[in-house]
């Protein structure tokens, strides 16, 4: 007798060839027959009207603190996710010096939006080393999960406060590779960093990986070569690439023998020139024996800003100092009209997101004080207008009023026909993968948590791909680039992570807010529509757009749960 049979459906088997009808068959957590079968299960689905797809597997998320309060890993398995990557852009949480957690814990707060409170009471922070971590987390989870090894977190570990503002010494580097390496040996998948200008401490210094030369990222990279690693994840810039940010990928690719992703592509038609010009990383690298793979988001560039965090204000031309004040000076700084004059001034500069400084063109979002309700939905420039005021001193007068809370929403950029033009043509562009989920992060700035639904709504409603098409740039194209052992497809032996739904409903849910979080602190959330169940590793995970109290992911860890991968094509 079979564990599971799933019947009647239309299996889309992830290597994007066409559905077929059939059935599904499982035993021991592993998929053991497809087509027409007539042996009885202990437990029978009927997929009438559904299609049975691979699990979606996600490659960019910052799950690594969230795995202690919350094991669901809410709301990725709804919309369908049910492998995940994290220990992205260079911040894990381990390996760990006794002093560093303080930092580490207040660095995420500022720069992947994960509230202090979540992580101070959320999180055990007992452990020392990358294997303890992970054994702290092995079987707890609801999907499967893997992690790179920070190296914002291998710098601290070894350089304490040095690590921001100084370059490593020959002896720092041979530590954080020795580190590097005995972290991969644990079950580490890769190694993962960052230069972008977006990422910054809560002092409003440049984080830890920020510091690293060319020299020391190299180095770095070169550790996985005679390793079980199988990836290498980075940010280089966040601005336009030139030959050096070309030659730095290809160099960190070629070092590691490994695939080498970056973040991110938002799609924007205006933008078109520079995307494709950093696309020419592909190009350079494959000329060289590396491998470099764009991430793109599926949907246009959407997000949430709030004084509070000050996450992407900081980048504005001087703004790094007053975003990381504490909130009582923060805030008597905006309210006084001499020294807010002053800030609007260097807002003015160039930087690369100065556009977001366009205030009349931002709209009120949710407001914290029950006075200011009145004010949610309407934009900066028409409450300006109606009060007198310009927009920048109407803005703080607001942001002041609402003690910091107030979410603002520049313009969606990129949703107009040019613009989807240009996705559909990265979507099916080889150098580009589809993802950059950021699940787990910046809870009140995105909410693109929602990629794989959105993804697949996009594509029937805008007739941009196929669903077998979608289906496969979701399951098998990360599940092979990461070497992910018998995961990504349906097909026999390989293990049961099985999405159910409805390919004519298929959609996410609108975004909410939902106060859910340790220490009382909220996030940006959303669920999913037409998604029916979810299967990991056989078990059911999510049985009509609920969550069912299974656990039955794998913590894959390099090695056993991974095939070996290589930059060579």
């Amino acid at each position: 007798m079979l564990d599971l049979v799933i019947r009647n459906g239309m299996v889309i088997d992830g290597t994007g060839d066409q559905r077929r009808s059939g059935d599904v068959g499982v035993r021991d957590g592993r998929i053991v027959a497809i087509g027409e079968i007539v042996e009885e299960a202990l437990q029978e689905v009927d997929a009438t009207g559904l299609v049975i797809t691979p699990g979606f597997v996600d490659i960019h998320t910052h799950f690594d603190a969230q795995v202690f309060w919350d094991t669901t890993l809410s709301p990725s398995p709804l919309h369908g996710v049910t492998t995940v990557i994290g220990g992205n852009c260079g911040f894990t949480i381990a390996p760990l010096e006794p002093e560093g957690a303080d930092y580490l814990m207040r660095m995420l707060a500022r720069v992947e939006g994960m509230p202090l409170a979540a992580l101070q009471e959320g999180v055990p922070w007992n452990w020392r080393t990358f294997g303890e971590y992970l054994d702290a987390i092995e079987g707890t989870l609801m999907p499967n999960a893997g992690f790179l090894v920070g190296h914002s977190a291998l710098r601290r570990a070894v350089m304490g406060e040095r690590s921001v503002g100084e370059h490593a010494s020959p002896d720092d580097l041979q530590e954080m590779k020795d580190l590097l390496a005995e972290s991969i040996e644990a079950g580490g998948l890769g190694f993962s960093s960052s230069w972008a200008k977006t990422h910054n401490d809560a002092e409003g210094d440049a984080v830890p990986s920020r510091h690293a030369s060319e020299h020391e990222l190299i180095e770095l990279c070169s550790v996985l070569r005679d390793t079980e690693a199988v990836a290498v994840e980075f940010i280089p810039t966040v601005e336009r690439f030139d030959e050096s940010v070309y030659q730095l990928l290809t160099d960190m690719s070629v070092a590691a023998d490994r695939p080498l992703n970056w973040n991110v592509i938002f799609a924007n038609a205006r933008q078109a020139d520079v995307i494709e010009e950093k696309l020419q990383a592909s190009n350079y690298a494959a000329r060289q024996g590396g491998r470099v793979i764009a991430l793109t988001a599926p949907m246009p560039a959407e997000s949430r800003l709030c004084f509070e965090s000050g996450f992407l204000l900081d980048t504005l031309h001087g703004w790094a100092g007053p975003m990381a004040l504490p909130n009582q000076e923060k805030t008597a700084l905006l309210a006084d009209p001499v020294r807010r004059a002053k800030l609007n001034e260097d807002a003015q500069q160039p930087s690369a997101f100065r556009g977001i400084a366009r205030w009349e063109r931002l709209t009120v979002g949710e407001v914290k004080k029950d006075e200011l309700k009145h004010l949610e939905g309407r934009s900066i420039g028409d409450i300006a207008e109606e009060l007198g005021q310009t927009p920048w001193d109407a803005l703080c007068e607001i942001v002041v009023a609402d003690e910091l809370k107030t979410g603002l929403y520049p313009p969606a950029a990129g949703d107009n026909d040019e613009s989807w033009a240009l996705r559909q043509s990265l979507w099916n562009d080889d150098r580009c993968l589809i993802g950059a989920s950021d699940a787990g992060a910046h809870l009140d700035f995105l909410a693109t948590f929602n990629y794989s639904t959105y993804l697949l709504a996009a594509a029937r409603d805008k007739k941009l791909m196929s669903l077998e098409a979608a289906v496969h740039k979701l399951t098998d194209v990360p599940a092979r680039l990461y070497g992910l052992k018998h995961r990504g497809r349906i097909e026999q032996g390989w293990w049961a992570d099985l999405v159910l739904f409805d390919p004519e409903k298929v959609a996410p849910e609108e975004i909410e807010v939902r106060e859910d979080l340790p220490g009382g602190a909220w996030r940006l959330y959303g669920e999913a529509v037409g998604v029916r169940h979810v299967f990991i590793n056989g078990e059911q995970a999510v049985a009509d757009g609920q969550f069912t109290d299974s656990r039955p992911g794998t913590l894959l860890r390099s090695g056993r749960d991974t095939e070996p991968v290589t930059a060579l094509v």
